[in-house]
Parts: structure tokens; sequence; C-alpha cells
């Protein structure tokens, strides 16, 4: 009796799952033939294309302050649409009523260097659909090239490994790196002597520092932390944090602005280090990444390139280099391999003396240069 029952049970509840399956897919073919039903409602189904967007193509390259035409392509006829807005970089740019389908992006908004979208929404009676496309904008003029003359060297610690310097009422302040010999340090400049030396911990690689008030700020490079420290006394303040690697560090109308090696500089807060805005660094012909050692000097940002002889000087509010600073020979290759020196890194500005200080990573000497045609 046990057995045949569950088996009169299991017959049962087959039948009511056959009913049930029919059932729905019977009420799913029968709304998906209903008037007005398309396929926006279907879930996995495909969504029928409205247009598609013929102008600007995918990558394609602009100049700072060239127009940017838009223009879409109704893809099927028997589905229009009534509006279209189009956005660049995230910012409604147009909105069109009526065929021609085509718009100009305002010369004024492309302002800035990078890479930018432009996105396209189209809106109908019972469907919207959006498309996008990313341009690279590039520099609007060739960055000129400069070259150097030394004014003065100074001495500098040869076991150094500089990542960060800045110049602050007399005297020079340096970061370090290095797993076990990371530091921060005031440096006397005449000299090269260390005034005050605070060694981080052996697990921390030191990067770039700067200065807002009077705090000195200091990263590290791939621990994603960094320090505020009291000028005065370099007392520990605060920590700070942030999703990129750290490398150099300036000083920008109370903003700390960080490189992480890539052509992307960062715009921090000072307080919380929230990150504010992103600027992209591109020259008339490519992106400039390996931004490494960063200064802030008569409204550009000076940035070593990493493993170059080569200072980018960039505009912080397009994101274009505006000129070259080439310092090779400044501390020739022979030399460096024979005191195991590496690459150029630091920059620091004397603002009042009009100063510019430059060296590199273990270098025995500090020089102040003047930038020549």
């Amino acid at each position: 009796m046990r057995t045949g029952y569950s088996g009169y049970l299991f017959n049962v509840t087959l039948f009511i799952m056959l009913c049930w399956i029919i059932s729905c897919s019977g009420r799913r073919d029968a709304e998906a033939g209903k008037p007005g039903t398309d396929e926006k409602t279907m879930g996995s189904l495909p969504v029928p294309v409205l247009m598609k967007m013929a102008t600007p193509s995918e990558n394609s390259t602009y100049r700072l302050g060239e127009e940017i035409n838009v223009k879409l392509v109704p893809e099927d006829r028997s589905k229009s649409f009534d509006s279209i807005k189009v956005f660049f970089d995230g910012k409604e740019a147009a909105v069109i009523k009526g065929e021609p389908w085509e718009c100009t992006v305002d010369p004024a908004r492309n302002m800035m260097t990078g890479r930018r979208s432009v996105k396209a929404v189209a809106y109908s009676r019972d469907l919207t659909q959006s498309v996008t496309r990313f341009v690279t904008v590039l520099s609007d003029a060739a960055p000129a090239k400069y070259g150097y003359r030394v004014v003065r060297t100074y001495p500098h610690d040869s076991q150094a490994f500089t990542q960060g310097l800045f110049y602050d009422n007399g005297v020079l302040y340096e970061g370090t790196g290095q797993e076990s010999g990371s530091s921060l340090r005031e440096v006397e400049l005449e000299t090269g002597k260390v005034i005050r030396l605070l060694n981080l911990d052996p697990a921390l690689f030191g990067e770039g520092i700067t200065m807002v008030g009077d705090r000195i700020y200091q990263v590290t490079w791939t621990n994603k932390v960094g320090f505020i420290y009291s000028k005065s006394d370099f007392r520990l303040l605060n920590r700070i944090f942030y999703q990129t690697e750290g490398w150099g560090l300036t000083t920008i109308n109370g903003q700390v602005v960080m490189s992480d090696g890539s052509n992307i500089l960062h715009f921090h807060e000072p307080e919380m280090f929230n990150l504010v805005s992103r600027l992209e660094v591109y020259d008339n012909e490519k992106k400039v990444d390996q931004l490494n050692e960063l200064e802030y000097i008569n409204g550009e940002i000076w940035a070593n390139i990493w493993m170059t002889d080569l200072i980018a000087r960039i505009d912080p509010k397009t994101g274009k280099v505006n000129s070259y600073v080439n310092l090779s020979g400044l501390f020739p290759e022979e030399e460096r391999r024979k005191t195991n020196a590496d690459v150029l890194n630091g920059i620091a500005w004397d603002k009042e003396g009009k100063r510019i200080f430059v060296t590199g990573k273990r270098w025995p000497r500090l020089y102040e240069i003047t930038v020549t045609e």
C-alpha cells in the first residue's frame, strides 16, 4: 500500500507540473504577439537597434578645441524615435529633435586632453536606446623643446634614493625609497647635510612628498598608504589611503596632486585624501606616461618621466604638455654606472628666489639649473 500510494502521488504531481509548463508557455506566446509589445519586455531576447553612430568612430582622435561632429543613422525606419540627447564626457552637449540626426559638440567643451566619451540616447514612444563611442583628445600644439644651463652644484647624499623633493624657507625636504631604506629628511641645501631624519617601516617603499600648510605628505609605492607629518618635528599626524600606486606628489591650490606611473594625475583634497578629479596627460601625438616626481612651478606641473632625462611641463587645466626640458648629460650615464647611481628624479622650486633644483636617485650632486632655448 505504501509503494502504490507513493506512485499515485508521483503521477499526479507530474501531471500538474506538465499542465503548469504548458500554461506558462502558452501565456508567453500569447503576450508576445500582442500589439504594442516589443523585445524590450522579453528579458533575454535582443533589443531592436534604433540607430547607429556613424561619427565619431571608436578611438578616433581630435585636438583640443576641435569640433566633434556627431552623426546618427536610423537602423530601422519602421521604428522611429522622437529625440536624441548627446553627451560629451558625461555632460549633456545637445538635443536633436528631428532629421538630420546630427550635431556638433561645442569646441569649448573639448578643452581637456584624454580619452573622452561621446554618448547618444535615443527616445521613442516605448523604447530608449543608447550608444557610446570613445575618442582621444590630443594637444593642439607640438610641445616646445628646451635645454638647460647649470647655475650651481650642491652636495647630495649619494645613498639617498630620491623619490620626492621640495624646497621651503631655505631648506630642502627629501623623501627616499627602497625597502629598508625609505625615509623623510630635512636637508641643508649648501652642504647636503641631513638635519633631521625619519625612517619608514622597513616593509614600506617611500615615494613622493609635498607640503600643504604646515603638514608634509608622503606616499608609498604599492602599499596604498601614505602619511601626514607635522613639518616642525616630523610627528605623524594621520594616515591616508588611495587605490592606485603612489609615485610623485605636488600641491596646487591646496589640493594634493599624485602621479601613479601612468599618464594620469590624481587631484586629492588634503583632509581625507578623497579623489576630486583626474587629469590625463597627452602631447600632440600620444599619451605621456611614466610620470614620476612632480613639482608645481609658475602655473605648470613639472614631471620627471621615469627612465628618461626628460621633464614634461604640463598645463594643469587641460592636460597638454606645453614643453619638454631635456637634461641629458647633466649627470652622464658613464658616471652613473661608476657610482651605482640611478635615474634622474627630483625637482624642487624656490619660489622666492626663482631657483630650480634637480637631482637623481643616489646622485652625489644636486643641481641648480635654468632652462635654455
